[in-house]
């Protein structure tokens, strides 16, 4: 997969994309990213990529000129421009193996008030949020978002089974896990988990799946299936 992100700030990505399962993939060939100024496209003395907004209101909104000049250069035909913003929809892993389906994303990161409308109206082909908050800039979004989508890459995990069995891939978050020793400071592995038995595990974290997730995440399981 290739993946472009233009942005402001280009150096908030290096560090976080350049380690662990990121940076595996990358070096295996998996991934090629790559990290654009959007300044790089503007044509003024002043390097300016934003102006007030029409009507008023506070901040500055981000022009469309350099971002159509940048897309337009970076995009191909398969390219898929995915802008992240507060009033997109909300980033799940569903739609991060949607996104790891895709040959080549390129991401909008955007910075103070945001985009000029028309970059969404003419340019997006996702308008995604990670969440209910509002951050400084897209910069960390976009971050989230390709971490959560090179890990469901082919190769990219030790072992490709990992992004099966964990929180959100089966509509339920994790069940509990443990490993050696079996007992730590009077807390007990629970006894299904050392017998071998291999069908009352399954069953086991099942059940402590849907009871976590009922605790912590109800919302999710009024998506389950038995719910619609």
């Amino acid at each position: 997969m290739k993946i472009d992100v233009i942005t402001l700030f280009p150096g908030m990505f290096a560090g976080p994309l350049d380690e662990s399962i990121i940076q595996r993939a990358r070096k295996r060939g998996l991934l090629d990213l790559q990290i654009h100024n959007l300044r790089d496209w503007t044509h003024d003395r002043h390097k300016t990529v934003d102006d007030k907004p029409f009507g008023g209101g506070p901040g500055m909104l981000l022009k469309p000129e350099p971002i159509f000049e940048a897309v337009e250069s970076l995009a191909k035909p398969e390219t898929k421009v995915v802008m992240v913003s507060p009033v997109g929809r909300k980033f799940n892993q569903a739609v991060a193996r949607e996104l790891s389906q895709e040959q080549h994303l390129l991401f909008l990161a955007g910075s103070y008030e945001g985009f000029d409308e028309r970059v969404r109206e003419a340019l997006a082909d996702h308008d995604l949020s990670i969440g209910d908050y509002v951050l400084t800039n897209g910069a960390l979004p976009v971050m989230v978002i390709i971490d959560t989508v090179a890990r469901l890459l082919p190769g990219a995990l030790g072992d490709d089974q990992s992004a099966v069995d964990e929180s959100f891939s089966h509509g339920l978050l994790e069940p509990p896990q443990y490993t050696r020793p079996a007992e730590f400071r009077g807390m007990k592995v629970p006894d299904v988990l050392l017998s071998g038995h291999h069908a009352e595990i399954a069953k086991w974290r099942k059940q402590q799946a849907a009871l976590r997730t009922e605790k912590n995440r109800p919302d999710l399981l009024k998506k389950q299936p038995e719910a619609e």
